[in-house]
Formats: C-alpha cells, sequence, structure tokens
C-alpha cells in the first residue's frame, strides 16, 4: 500500500515550533518511527510552505498514492484552491491537525478542506497521523 504524507506551512518546524501546542519531536522523527512500525506501507513524505506547491503535490499523490494523510497548516482556513484539488483526486484523503484547532483563534474554525476530506481527525497531537494511517490500511482491507 503506497501512502503520502503531505504537511503544510510551518511544520518543518515542528519540535522548535511552540513545543507546548506542537510538542518536541521533530516530523523527521515521527516519520522514521512510522516507517519502522508499518513496514508493510510505502510511505512517501512531502512539506511545503507554499499553496501552489501542495496543490502539485496533491495532484502527484491523488493519482499515484492509495491513500493521502494531509496536514494543511494555516492554509487549511484561507485556500479554496487546496479544497478543490483535494474533490480532484482519485486517493483518499484525511485531514490531520496536530493542535485542536476549534479551541483556538475563531478564524482557525473555518476549513475549505474538511468537507473535500474522506474526514479529519483534530487535536490528538502526532497521534492523529497513526489514526489516520489506520483509517487509509482499513479502506484497503475492504477492497
Amino acid at each position: 500500500m503506497k501512502i503520502a504524507i503531505i504537511n503544510g506551512p510551518n511544520l518543518n518546524l515542528l519540535g522548535k515550533r511552540e513545543p507546548g501546542i506542537y510538542g518536541s519531536q521533530s516530523f523527521e522523527e515521527f516519520y522514521a518511527s512510522l516507517q519502522q512500525q508499518y513496514k508493510q506501507v510505502s510511505f512517501t513524505y512531502y512539506q511545503s510552505n507554499v499553496e501552489g506547491e501542495l496543490i502539485n503535490e496533491l495532484q502527484r499523490a491523488g493519482f499515484d498514492s492509495d491513500g493521502i494523510i494531509f496536514n494543511p497548516g494555516g492554509y487549511t482556513h484561507t485556500s479554496v484552491a487546496i479544497g478543490d484539488a483535494i474533490a480532484s483526486i482519485k486517493a483518499p484523503v484525511v485531514e490531520v491537525h496536530i493542535s485542536n484547532v476549534h479551541a483556538r483563534e475563531e478564524f482557525r474554525k473555518i476549513s475549505h478542506v474538511s468537507a473535500k476530506a474522506a474526514g479529519s481527525i483534530i487535536g490528538l497531537g502526532m497521534k492523529g497521523y497513526e489514526l489516520a494511517l489506520g483509517y487509509l490500511l482499513s479502506l484497503s482491507a475492504k477492497k
């Protein structure tokens, strides 16, 4: 099974950025442990701070992967184009947010991604990526 993990803006700073909200583990450390734990999965990982690059990667992975775990970061609340890209691809997308966006600023309660995604996992830290993976693996088992 091929799973793409795509992270949006500022997620390259995990482990350094606001550790009280996002924790002290870098995504690279987490990703390595995920690869070790799920050897049966072929992962790709992509991170960008640029909206258009995220759209290009969603379009690429959306026809090359069995599923996508996507943390759009701040673009969740602003990018209609990212929502449109998700609606345009074949692979199911699970939206993940490390923090509970609904417990933060009011503008973070708006998502242009959620309605286009297969589901959303919000506020469970890095565990959200594992839960999203579990869901995508369960879809594969049903085929």
